[in-house]
């Protein structure tokens, strides 16, 4: 068997499809990861189908079509995941779109139906005149309970790896998000990032400003990060939040209002004049996102009806296609009250 991509097994790895050999190319990697990961052969059979019509769908209705495969873990079991992207017409009318039968482009029309049959679970959004966005997962004894937080990131064009970052955790009862940049870009900034998440995961139960302290001076051996560290509260009905650097994080309400959150001039690891953390209200049905600078802050709630009601994922996929920017390594965590 080929050894996998390197990056397959943690971040995960990008494919363009274009044309059936790409698509060929996404589900050999999905097979193989599943094959690394231990699944059994009933869970990759189910893959196979999976990553076959989802980057099949993308060759022939498609424009700019990527497909992210990654692994996802519990303490009890490995995963795999494809996010599914792409900038093609839409589709107005989801459940239709899912059944068996249609298709926009002569064909039996059965992609999104298997899709739906062979996966775990999945969440798709669309809009029409923009595109659709696409995760699925395949476990080998059913998805697990409802991810309250998930982040995507993408290098740097020509870059194979990038210096963005995200890591989530719950520490004792303290639901907590990280999203940090290494400076600069390629493997230096990587390292930043990857010593930042480290740090993150190694923080005692803290308050994110607490936590922050720690992530910076882990840093100080590398070239430095903009790190940025929101805890959830949903009893008191609150973010907190603290960062360092150019991350920013919003919160965004169920009906699409917006509310930036503070981050502090400096560079996690190198130069910081304070860390202070600040409080912000969140709703129920709101949202934290954050973002790098490979962002643009260009992206409004109202262009996409019934976004903020999908899954983390989701929102994240969707903000990255459309405010990522190739001059830059760019990432994206969404998280929502548990």
């Amino acid at each position: 068997m080929a050894s996998l991509p390197e990056g397959l097994l943690d971040e995960g790895v990008w494919f363009r499809v274009e044309a059936a050999a790409s698509a060929s190319a996404v589900r050999r990697a999905a097979e193989r990861l599943a094959v690394e990961l231990g699944m059994p052969e009933r869970s990759i059979a189910d893959l196979s189908i999976v990553a076959a019509e989802a980057a099949g769908n993308l060759a022939k209705h498609a424009d700019e079509g990527v497909v992210l495969v990654r692994p996802v873990r519990t303490p009890e079991q490995a995963g795999v995941e494809l996010v599914v992207v792409d900038r093609g017409p839409g589709m107005a009318d989801l459940l239709h779109s899912v059944g068996d039968g249609h298709s926009t482009a002569g064909t039996l029309g059965i992609g999104l139906g298997a899709i739906v049959r062979q996966a775990s679970w999945y969440d798709l959004h669309s809009t029409p005149g923009k595109g659709t966005v696409l995760a699925v997962q395949v476990w080998p004894a059913g998805a697990p309970a409802s991810v309250w937080a998930a982040g995507l990131t993408r290098p740097l064009t020509g870059e194979p790896v990038s210096g963005d970052a995200f890591a989530v955790r719950d520490a004792e009862g303290r639901r907590q998000v990280m999203m940090c940049d290494g400076l600069g870009h390629g493997g230096l900034a990587a390292a930043a990032a990857h010593q930042a998440v480290r740090a993150f995961h190694d923080g005692p139960a803290a308050p994110p400003s607490a936590v922050l302290e720690l992530v910076h001076k882990r840093l100080n051996h590398t070239r430095g990060a903009a790190v940025a560290i929101a805890e959830l509260d949903p009893d008191a009905g609150l973010v907190r939040y603290a960062g360092l650097g150019n991350i920013a994080g919003t919160v965004v309400s169920g009906g699409g209002a917006r509310r930036g959150m503070v981050s502090l001039p400096g560079i996690a690891g190198h130069q910081r004049r304070q860390i202070r953390q600040f409080d912000y209200p969140i709703t129920p049905d709101g949202v934290v996102l954050m973002h790098s600078d490979g962002v643009a802050d260009r992206w409004s709630p109202s262009d996409y009806p019934g976004l903020i009601t999908h899954s983390p994922l989701v929102i994240a996929a969707t903000v990255l296609r459309d405010a990522g920017v190739r001059r830059d390594d760019a990432g994206v965590l969404v998280a929502r009250l548990p």
